[in-house]
Order: structure tokens, then C-alpha cells, then sequence
């Protein structure tokens, strides 16, 4: 059984593409060109609400990403409870020699809302064992294990 939550929103409500997707479009609320390397902070138009225990992560849309490369500079964008300015996006065109056009009302990113728990950080003299031990970033490798 789904349970859905409420948000409240002002201005452009974000939308679902299709049934049983997990981010809400969201669209631009301007016009405007990207050149290459370069990156703009994009409004949408968007106000939410979201409840306390919740957090929407703002993240790229595959297709820009693909056919023209555009991604957002700091996906995904976290947005806290406690947040109701406008939702703004971070565009950057990565292609190194093609201008990107962002007409008004072009889906340029997508909403996920997450449910969040409540996390109480404690200070401890040492920390359990894990799996990797105290190998870091990049220590699982590049390659894929075989399976037989």
C-alpha cells in the first residue's frame, strides 16, 4: 500500500512524467543560453513545503545530460525541511564547443522527496569494524569481479 505525502506548493507545481517515476519534473522560469562551460543559476518558479522527516534532492535530467551536456554542479541539490524560497536549479553546459538554449518551460531537472531519519551523532573512542576496515576512497577498484 502507497501512502502518499502532501507538500504545498507555490507558483510551477512540479509534475510526474509518467506513472511510477521517482522524480517530479521540474521546469525552467527563464530563458536563457548556456555557452559552453558555462553554468547559471536557473529558476523554476517552484516554492514547496516540504514536512519535517523529509528532504527533496534535486537531480539532472538523463536525456540533457546525454544529447546535449547538461548536468546541475551540485547533484543532487539537497533541499532541508525547512526551506521555502524558490527552487532554483545550477545548470552547466559541459560541451566544450556547443551554446545549450534553456527556453521557459523546459523540464531541466527532477524532485525527489525522501523520507529522512532522525540521526544523533555520538562521539566514541573508537569506531566498530567494517567491511573495508580503514581502506578508502577508491579501494574497492575499477573492475567488476567475475562471476562463474
Amino acid at each position: 500500500m502507497n501512502s502518499s505525502i502532501e507538500i504545498p506548493v507555490t507558483g510551477t507545481v512540479p509534475a510526474y512524467a509518467n506513472p511510477g517515476d521517482a522524480g517530479a519534473d521540474l521546469v525552467a522560469a527563464a530563458t536563457l543560453v548556456l555557452a559552453p562551460g558555462e553554468r547559471a543559476l536557473v529558476p523554476t518558479g517552484t516554492a514547496i513545503a516540504l514536512p519535517a522527516g523529509t528532504m527533496g534532492l534535486v537531480t539532472p535530467r538523463s536525456g540533457l545530460a546525454a544529447k546535449h551536456g547538461i548536468t546541475i554542479v551540485n547533484a543532487p541539490g539537497v533541499i532541508d525541511s525547512g526551506y521555502r524560497g524558490e527552487l532554483k536549479v545550477t545548470l552547466l553546459n559541459t560541451d566544450a564547443s556547443r551554446p545549450y538554449t534553456v527556453n521557459r518551460g523546459d523540464r531541466i531537472a527532477q524532485l525527489l522527496v525522501l523520507p529522512i531519519p532522525a540521526v544523533r551523532f555520538e562521539a566514541v573512542e573508537e569506531l566498530p569494524e567494517g567491511e573495508r576496515g580503514t581502506a578508502g576512497f577508491g579501494s574497492s577498484g575499477y573492475s567488476s569481479p567475475v562471476q562463474e
